[in-house]
């Protein structure tokens, strides 16, 4: 078996096709068939099954494709680690962030590690659930996470600051004549939510349980720009953190108290490589704690 098979078997599961894997990989269609049938008959099991869909892997071969994953990703880093030399750092290098934390402060640093190093590969890509980052942490898949202090999270993980949580409004609202505005003024209003597994779902709910409000749920969205957009319209009031409000929405913005915070680490993979640390470095350098928005000076 061979790191080409790997790759090849793995396109064709992302692609659900050999033909559509051959043109991602950029190679002839017969190349792709040959290398996964010879891949299956040295394993003795079958890799893929024939739907009417498209090819998908079998049991034997989900299971499989786990491992050749975390074997590919391994050998991508050990070959930007051979290559990395002073002036020069080459290869991919995989970051996912936890949905709505960071939004200012990742892409900042991305974008000053690709002038640095502009041959460097990076694949980055959001999560919005806690259970689900921490298990692709442990699998080997992700170079570097960044996400929101938790009761699993590792005792090696970097704390790089606080994330403070804001209260978006609809336009006229009456707490936007307050500089911050009381939780418990917020009784019987409703709210937009986020995904139930999600940890900014879980942020709310505690904060909304804490300050005895029932949740009464308007809507539930999938990204915190969503949210903060139908609060705007006046569908319903949310929380998100200070660095997820998009451009243009600031005025409808105010700080709460009790203050609410969320601490934000980045967990680098245990054989971290220099793209790791030169990312996790510029992440230290950035500010954490974002000016809170009031209301404005009249």
């Amino acid at each position: 078996m061979s790191l080409r098979q790997y790759e090849y078997a793995l396109a064709v599961a992302e692609q659900g096709s050999v033909t559509a894997a051959a043109e991602l990989l950029r190679v002839a269609q017969p190349s792709v068939s040959q290398q996964i049938r010879g891949l299956e008959r040295e394993l003795g099991v079958r890799l893929f099954a024939r739907t009417p869909t498209g090819l998908v892997p079998t049991v034997v071969g989900r299971a499989f494709l786990r491992e050749a994953e975390v074997a590919v990703n391994a050998s991508r880093r050990a070959r930007a680690t051979a290559r990395a030399g002073a002036d020069e750092l080459v290869g991919e290098l995989v970051v996912a962030a936890q949905m709505g934390f960071g939004t200012r402060q990742l892409p900042r640093a991305l974008g000053a590690l690709r002038r640095r190093f502009p041959r460097l590969e990076v694949t980055v890509f959001e999560e919005p659930s806690s259970a689900e980052l921490d298990r692709l942490c442990r699998r080997g898949v992700l170079d570097l996470a960044l996400m929101a202090a938790c009761e699993r999270t590792p005792a090696d993980a970097h704390h790089l600051g606080d994330e403070e949580f804001v209260v978006v409004l609809g336009a006229g609202h009456r707490q936007l004549a307050a500089d911050r505005v009381e939780l418990r003024e917020l009784e019987g209003e409703p709210w937009v939510r986020f995904d139930r597994d999600s940890a900014l779902d879980g942020v709310l709910l505690s904060v909304l349980r804490d300050n005895e409000l029932t949740p009464a749920t308007a809507a539930r969205v999938s990204q915190t720009a969503t949210a903060v957009r139908w609060a705007a319209h006046g569908l319903g009031v949310t929380l998100v953190p200070a660095s997820a409000v998009p451009h243009g929405h600031e005025h409808l913005v105010r700080p709460v108290f009790p203050v609410v915070s969320q601490p934000v680490i980045a967990v680098v993979r245990q054989d971290a490589g220099p793209a790791e640390t030169a990312l996790l470095e510029l992440l230290r350098k950035e500010i954490w704690s974002e000016p809170a928005f009031s209301a404005p000076v009249s």
